[in-house]
């Protein structure tokens, strides 16, 4: 009851200063934002109204180490995270069911995708310090960039400047021996754009067996030819090591939430990964309509994770092209605009696992032991795109969309080698997936949307495979139907910004992972999920004074998301409420910034109690984190910038669960372990050195 008392005085007290600030005369002399300026791409996703990008002015908010709580700000979106490499991306609750990882939302890195062959998304290889914006495209109506059920999340790599040449350092150092630094230098002319950047993070972790340590080089380069071509490349490489603590059980979480899972910590399980992301892309402008760019991509990931049931050892290669047309034509004297273009993406994933003798190594740990797998599974999707925008007057306009994905299958069993029926083919059937976007403006900055869109998911590799290790011939892909209506006002001379949608989302086909083993899942196509909800971001700029301003902020889900037919076994878990997704989230935070350079962020986030079980008998408690972060930036010279902060994290010491293992089964006659602690109170604080050659 107090928790809903507190966001009752919150958003009361958020209301009466937009009521107060909307009636005050409009002559404040506007604020330089010195610090919170947000410095954002334009959206990547043509003509769709409701897609959301953040930026600076989000990632200010949190800790340069923290890629989580800024996605968690954005409403519809939840991060669950089990730690800095184990993180579950959800959107409007897709997502919510898979075990580990981001599954069902695809990823973008600069225009090139970043997805794997069976549609798992590892956003921990990538560094929030070295994002300009991250824009997020909820639900499948994001057409050029596949049509993925949960969505897509665009990541936009920071960019130089024009005519200038910059070095950068940031240092970050914090509690449970955080050590962060981040050094770039940028160089921006008439012809050549160049951004390199290298950071080191380290941590010891606020669990047991919980240490994490990561390199990473970013290169990002553009040239112009002409003024008709250019040339980009980027190169994207992390090198991590993640100790791995695991999930606890409810006496061992209430018990002491640092400790280790017993057999993890006994195993010192861990794991260790190379990622390399690498594309060249061309950029042509046949004329004033038209413009393509051409992109070839290669990735890399060599992955080895000791865990005490077995050491998993594997290695993905994938490679691809996109190619993305944009043009124009006048319908009308308004211009009409249109874009197409094809995606293929093709990986090579080698995996094999090997016996954990670490009970036999005299407490050192894991220690690799004999062969029990060796496979290897070749993947391949191909999405084809098109999009039209057609204005039908200066207030009205529509776009129609279609995006075509075919999607294959090759696994081979290279331990049975001699057993034909160890490995096979899997050809999903061509789908086609239509989408609908109407605009309305009804005002000057006010306006309507409505969106129809066709969304599918692919089953994972572990869904793919019957409990004897080959290819499932009945694992069909999941599809919906996605119906959204949305609004986006903007108030008080843009001060104040509200965007609120209403959706409803059937998904049939619905893929279970159904946990055979401490490390099999199966898949099966077990029935249907209904996602409905209502989303609100509110946003006021508040001028006080010449040289101060406020920003408070509200962001809003409520996801009642259901089993509309779920059969499983015997149980029958039709009307419950979906596994994994809180029905309430609530993100509130004021901004203070002085026009000196000071400023100073707070922010707030409830999670509500969360279904851990598909009979809905067991949920994780509902909980409340308080944040703060206070710094000062100031520009010492023409050429020399300095910038200091520091932070809190929960701040009222707070014990819960940042994410959680749905349906957790129980092994050797143990408790089944649904819960990964979050971090206590804790602290961190970074220094910025800007230079300008």
């Amino acid at each position: 009851m107090k928790d809903y008392l507190f966001f009752l005085l919150f958003i009361s007290a958020f209301t009466l200063s937009f009521a107060q600030a909307t009636s005050q005369n409009d002559s404040i002399t506007q604020l330089s934002e010195v610090v919170l300026l947000d410095s954002l791409k334009a959206k990547q996703a043509t003509g769709i109204v409701s897609s959301k990008v953040i930026g600076a002015k989000v990632f200010q908010n949190f800790s340069p180490a923290d890629f989580v709580s800024p996605l968690n700000q954005v409403s519809g979106v939840y991060v669950l995270s089990g730690a800095l490499n184990t993180n579950r991306i959800t959107i409007r609750g897709v997502g919510a069911r898979t075990p580990f990882g981001t599954d069902k939302i695809r990823l973008y890195y600069n225009e090139i995708p970043i997805t794997n062959g069976t549609g798992v998304s590892t956003i921990e290889a990538f560094d929030l310090e070295n994002m300009n914006s991250i824009e997020i495209i909820k639900g499948p109506k994001g057409t050029a960039f596949g049509s993925n059920l949960g969505g897509t999340i665009i990541l936009n790599p920071k960019e130089a400047l024009l005519h200038s040449t910059t070095v950068r350092n940031s240092f970050t150092t914090g509690s449970y021996g955080l050590l962060k630094n981040s050094i770039g230098v940028t160089h921006a002319d008439d012809k050549l754009s160049m951004e390199l950047r290298y950071g080191h993070m380290s941590i010891d972790g606020y669990r047991e067996n919980n240490r994490y340590e990561r390199d990473g080089i970013l290169l990002n380069t553009t040239y112009k030819i002409n003024n008709k071509n250019k040339i980009a490349f980027l190169l994207n490489y992390i090198d991590y090591t993640a100790q791995i603590a695991s999930s606890l059980s409810q006496a061992a979480f209430d018990e002491d939430p640092t400790q280790a899972a017993f057999t993890w910590n006994a195993a010192q399980g861990y794991e260790a990964n190379k990622y390399t992301l690498a594309g060249i892309s061309f950029s042509h402008i046949f004329n004033e309509n038209l413009s393509n760019t051409t992109s070839l991509f290669y990735t890399y990931l060599d992955h080895y994770e000791a865990r005490p049931f077995n050491i998993l050892d594997e290695f993905t290669n994938g490679y691809g092209f996109r190619t993305r047309f944009k043009g124009h034509f006048n319908l009308k004297e308004t211009p009409a605009n249109y874009t197409f273009g094809a995606e293929l993406y093709k990986d090579n994933y080698n995996w094999g696992t090997y016996e954990n003798r670490y009970e036999d190594n005299n407490g050192n740990g894991s220690l690799q032991g004999d062969e029990l797998s060796n496979n290897k599974e070749l993947r391949t999707q191909f999405n084809a795109f098109g999009t039209l925008t057609i204005p039908f007057a200066s207030y009205f306009s529509a776009q129609l969309g279609m995006n075509i994905n075919k999607t294959n299958y090759d696994f081979q069993d290279k331990f049975n080698a001699g057993n034909e029926n160890t490995s096979g083919k899997r050809n999903f059937n061509l789908i086609f997936l239509p989408s609908l976007n109407l605009d309305y403006t009804f005002y000057p900055k006010q306006r309507i949307y409505f969106n129809l869109s066709r969304g599918y998911s692919n089953p994972s590799l572990e869904e793919t495979l019957t409990p004897d290790g080959v290819i499932n011939p009945d694992i069909a892909q999941e599809t919906g139907t996605n119906y959204e209506l949305g609004s986006q006002l903007s108030l008080d001379n843009n001060n104040l910004k509200i965007d609120v949608a209403l959706y409803r989302m059937a998904i049939k086909n619905l893929l279970v992972a159904q946990r055979v083993g401490e490390d099999q899942y199966i898949g099966k196509n077990a029935g249907s999920t209904k996602h409905q909800g209502i989303e609100l971001d509110v946003n006021y700029k508040l001028k006080i004074t010449p040289k101060f301003q406020l920003t408070p902020f509200v962001s809003y889900s409520y996801s009642n998301h259901k089993f509309v037919e779920f059969i499983d076994e015997e149980n029958d878990y039709s009307g419950n409420q979906l596994t994994g997704v809180p029905k309430h989230r609530l993100n509130t935070g004021l901004q203070m910034q002085w026009r000196n350079g000071l400023y100073w962020n707070t922010t707030h986030q409830y999670v509500g109690a969360i279904p851990l079980t598909d009979g809905n008998m067991l949920s994780s408690e509902s909980y409340n984190l308080l944040n703060t972060r206070m710094g000062y930036k100031k520009k010492l010279s023409h050429t020399f910038t300095i910038g200091v902060d520091f932070g809190v994290n929960n701040l009222t010491n707070t014990k819960y669960a940042q994410s959680v293992l749905i349906n957790a089964s129980s092994f050797g006659g143990r408790a089944p372990r649904y819960f990964y602690p979050g971090n206590n109170r804790n602290f961190y604080g970074s220094l910025l050195l800007n230079c300008r050659l």
